[in-house]
């Protein structure tokens, strides 16, 4: 077979290198076969040419023509790029290579460089228009195959996507890969908990970084990107992506999914919007849940500095917005203390958990000054009720951080907090709520009941809370 580019060289001596390879030493034994065979033959074929003259032979014994990972053909490619080679020539052609897409390869590299080839055994001439013709076929058939080949891949990805497999690449940060399979690798799932939780706190992949500067000895990729691709990377949470579509893998999740879909909604919005002083805070467990009952606007999350003996001391609180934008006297509400507030509606929560007979009475009270009576399903019965209120009580002593405060977003609709009234709006009819009934659980997500309290500060010690300051609605 003989590929030629450049049939203008009668004058210039035409240099030509010789390539020989056998893939095993049992090969060297047969005729013709061996490197030295070979090259005799070659020889003869270049003696025999007018115009050819030998420039380097090119040798490439027990090595297999499956791949190209060859020294000697590396040297080759490396002396056409160099314009050191005219004409390259074999004894065949599956002594250059035994892959269709590694020759052709190389043939795009022969081209680029005006390097002919030849195969001895296999005489070729692309000079004629037969010749052309049916190379240019070979290479069309090439290009078919890349791309059948190419649809075949996205095929398999597509498949062990659906299957819920990793794809292959590097695995995501807090995974090893082990017999092909993403499984945790403990101490950089700690990393990853640790970057989740940190930024719901501080809302801010910059002072995530510096925390873990700080926290833990990681010395590797060390960079707000590199915490934002984590925060980003919907494999922690047990998912694989392909395509733009995220499916459920077969591996363990790191975080979980309703983490990760908390942490997206607040990316969404660091991207959207300036943050406003304070608002990053969402760590505290009703932030974004507070309204102020004076003026109906919403009471935000703000923080402040003091100095104490120990140092600085950074104090939260729910302050009503109206203050931010038209002043502190806009609003008698003002502030309440973050850690004052909670503590009360959880003491609330408590003590109603703890008092069947009451829930009782909240379920047949009557209607007054525009609280309906908490009977809005027949199924709702005190039991229900006071299971669920403990099932939250021991949720939230159970979690810390964001996951109780994830916690209590799920219970937890709204909080109205007037200086006299604390009005709790409760989600009844979870899921996690399993005496209720499919239908049921949907009609309660409409109806929404909740639970009113005076603060704590309101009574004496000593008295118990009047039953008269409680009431439910929906």
């Amino acid at each position: 077979m003989i590929l030629t580019s450049n049939q203008n060289q009668a004058t210039k001596p035409i240099r030509c290198a010789i390539y020989t390879r056998v893939s095993t030493d049992q090969q060297a034994e047969v005729e013709f076969n061996s490197c030295e065979a070979q090259n005799d033959r070659i020889h003869s074929f270049i003696k025999s040419q007018e115009g050819f003259e030998l420039a380097n032979v090119y040798s490439d014994p027990g090595f297999t023509g499956a791949n190209l990972n060859r020294p000697a053909l590396k040297n080759l490619i490396a002396d056409i790029k160099n314009d050191r080679i005219d004409m390259v020539i074999t004894y065949k052609i599956d002594r250059l290579t035994r892959s269709p897409r590694d020759f052709y390869q190389l043939i795009e590299i022969f081209d680029a460089h005006n390097v002919g080839f030849i195969s001895v055994t296999e005489r070729f001439d692309t000079s004629t228009p037969a010749g052309r013709l049916l190379r240019n076929i070979m290479l069309t058939f090439a290009q078919f195959e890349r791309e059948l080949a190419s649809e075949r891949i996205r095929d398999k990805f597509a498949q062990r996507a659906q299957r819920g497999l990793y794809n292959g690449g590097r695995p995501p940060y807090g995974y090893k890969k082990e017999t092909g399979k993403l499984v945790v690798d403990f101490r950089r799932a700690r990393v990853v908990r640790y970057i989740f939780e940190k930024y719901v706190e501080l809302g801010s992949a910059h002072q995530v970084t510096l925390a873990i500067r700080d926290s833990w000895h990681e010395r590797t990729t060390l960079s707000d990107s590199f915490v934002w691709r984590v925060l980003k990377n919907p494999a922690v949470a047990g998912k694989v992506s392909y395509k733009g579509k995220v499916l459920p893998g077969v591996h363990s999740p790191i975080i979980s999914e309703t983490l990760f879909n908390h942490v997206q909604g607040l990316l969404a919005q660091e991207t959207q919007e300036a943050k406003r002083p304070g608002s990053s805070y969402h760590h505290l467990p009703y932030s974004g849940l507070v309204e102020c009952t004076e003026c109906r606007s919403s009471m935000s999350v703000s923080f402040t500095d003091k100095k104490t003996p120990e140092g600085s001391r950074r104090y939260f609180y729910y302050r009503c917005t109206a203050t931010n934008h038209k002043g502190w006297n806009a609003c008698s509400t003002r502030q309440i203390s973050a850690p004052r507030l909670e503590e009360i509606i959880h003491q609330n929560i408590v003590r109603l958990s703890g008092d069947p007979l009451y829930l009782k009475l909240l379920l047949q009270q009557p209607p007054e000054n525009g609280i309906e009576p908490l009977q809005c399903n027949s199924v709702l019965t005190p039991e229900i009720l006071q299971k669920a209120l403990q099932r939250h009580v021991k949720t939230c002593a159970r979690k810390t951080g964001i996951e109780k405060s994830l916690s209590v977003r799920e219970r937890i609709e709204k909080v109205f907090y007037g200086k006299d009234r604390i009005t709790v709006r409760f989600r009844w009819g979870l899921p996690i709520d399993g005496e209720l009934g499919e239908s049921d659980v949907l009609s309660f997500r409409r109806a929404l009941c909740g639970v009113r309290f005076r603060p704590a500060r309101a009574r004496p010690k000593e008295r118990a809370q009047p039953r008269n300051e409680v009431g439910l609605f929906w």
